[in-house]
């Protein structure tokens, strides 16, 4: 339907929220209530003069009555009704919505259809705390220590109160060595439950809580939107001072990254790489050639770009050997996870298993609604600093929505892919190395 084919809909509610008559309306723009009446039932057209002046009595945008909903609220509509129905897991289903009639409802109740977008985005940004959440609690050391450090004390505490209760006589020498070693246990096991508590709570209100000199320089990057003009110009960035690093660690580690992201954008200025990603667009392969860099080179200078309204958002995720990964820049709805080991079918690691073997796959992330992303990957050893040096390999994978792409995928080239199968929902996969929590499976037997 049209989006024009309802304007007479919307005149009648605009009528009707202002407590108007038919006929009084019909009257002010000097026509017949029963002409009005086929106007509000979508049976004549409408426009010119007679729609200025309708829109006028009503109070109210022409506009407004010819193109009702705007665009975005249409969107999160739809994404909403994508949305809507539980999944089968759950064991239940609802009526699905009327999508066909979405036009209808937005124009009739547009600040019933701008809550229920609102709680769409409400309720996926809480997802997706969650999973973050949940990753971190999984995975994060300091909580793995510090944990451990509590269980010991309180087995500590625990077993001197044993002895005092079960010895009997005990010399008071030994005694107050007892009541001394309770003190200082039960104190120390304050203190780490205090930090403890401290910690969970600053989890729970941020996603940035740093805990290890990769993250310090993650947490630097994303505040700067990954994105160093100063190499542009062959500088370095202020890595100290006020809102630089604060830890030694987490500089050298950076200074390393500035390092070699200054070195490629010398050798592949921010000019000329947009220039080749208008004419080719965002393709590794096509900067590589041009400028005759390597691909993982080549991804890793795509990911540096600013952002832009000609290209989509880009994505970038690094690891070594073992498939930890070493940087992260995420997309949202792509969120490499922080801790822990992340999805065994991304690219970035189908392309660990052949060195030197480009890797280009579509994919499809589990998120509400599933998004689909083109992403590229390769494995390539780092050049080794002397004969005897062991063979170290880093894989790079850079990843951009596709629905930003003018790009046709048939649904049997797509790669379902999760963050990490803790959160991952996908109910048959053949990487699963263990149970997720958000599903409900049932036992063997």
């Amino acid at each position: 339907m049209p989006r024009s084919a309802l304007t007479g809909t919307r005149i009648r509610e605009r009528r009707l929220l202002k407590g108007m008559k038919q006929a009084d309306l019909a009257r002010t723009v000097g026509i017949s209530p029963a002409y009005l009446n086929l106007i509000e039932h979508n049976r004549r057209k409408i426009g010119g003069k007679l729609l200025i002046d309708l829109a006028r009595e009503l109070g109210v945008e022409p506009a407004a009555l010819t193109e009702g909903a705007e665009l975005p609220l249409m969107e999160g509509l739809q994404e909403a009704a994508s949305t809507g129905a539980l999944r089968p897991s759950e064991g239940k289903q609802v009526q699905p919505p009327e999508l066909q009639r979405a036009e209808e409802f937005a124009g009739r109740f547009p600040g019933w259809a701008a809550l229920v977008v609102a709680q769409r985005e409400r309720i996926t940004a809480l997802e997706r705390r969650v999973e973050a959440l949940n990753d971190r609690l999984a995975h994060d050391p300091f909580l793995s220590d510090s944990l451990h450090e509590v269980l010991s004390t309180v087995t500590a505490i625990r077993s001197t109160a044993g002895i005092l209760n079960n010895a009997g006589e005990i010399d008071r020498d030994w005694q107050a060595r007892f009541h001394r070693n309770l003190y200082e246990d039960s104190q120390r096991l304050a203190d780490g439950s205090q930090a403890l508590v401290s910690y969970l709570d600053t989890v729970g209100k941020s996603e940035d809580t740093l805990a290890s000199p990769l993250e310090e320089v993650e947490a630097w990057l994303a505040s700067r939107d990954f994105v160093l003009p100063e190499l542009e110009q062959g500088k370095m960035p202020e890595l100290s001072g006020e809102g630089g690093l604060r830890t030694a660690a987490a500089r050298s580690l950076a200074r390393k990254w500035v390092l070699r992201a200054r070195a490629e954008a010398e050798k592949m200025p921010q000019t000329m790489v947009e220039a080749i990603v208008a004419r080719h667009g965002p393709d590794p392969s096509a900067l590589a050639q041009a400028m005759g860099v390597d691909l993982s080179a080549a991804m890793r200078r795509l990911a540096s770009l600013p952002a832009s309204e000609t290209r989509p958002p880009m994505g970038l995720a690094i690891c070594d050997g073992s498939g930890a990964l070493t940087h992260r820049k995420p997309l949202d709805g792509f969120a490499p996870p922080r801790f822990g080991a992340a999805c065994p079918l991304w690219p970035l690691y189908q392309a660990l298993l052949r060195p030197l073997v480009p890797v280009r796959r579509v994919v499809e992330q589990y998120s509400q609604p599933p998004r689909r992303y083109l992403a590229y990957a390769i494995a390539q050893p780092q050049r080794p600093d002397r004969f005897d040096a062991p063979e170290v390999v880093e894989a790079t994978m850079l990843f951009m929505p596709l629905d930003q792409l003018d790009l046709e995928v048939r649904d049997e080239e797509v790669q379902g892919i999760g963050t990490s199968c803790r959160v991952c929902a996908r109910i048959e996969c053949p990487a699963r190395r263990e149970p997720s929590m958000v599903l409900e499976i049932a036992e063997e037997g």
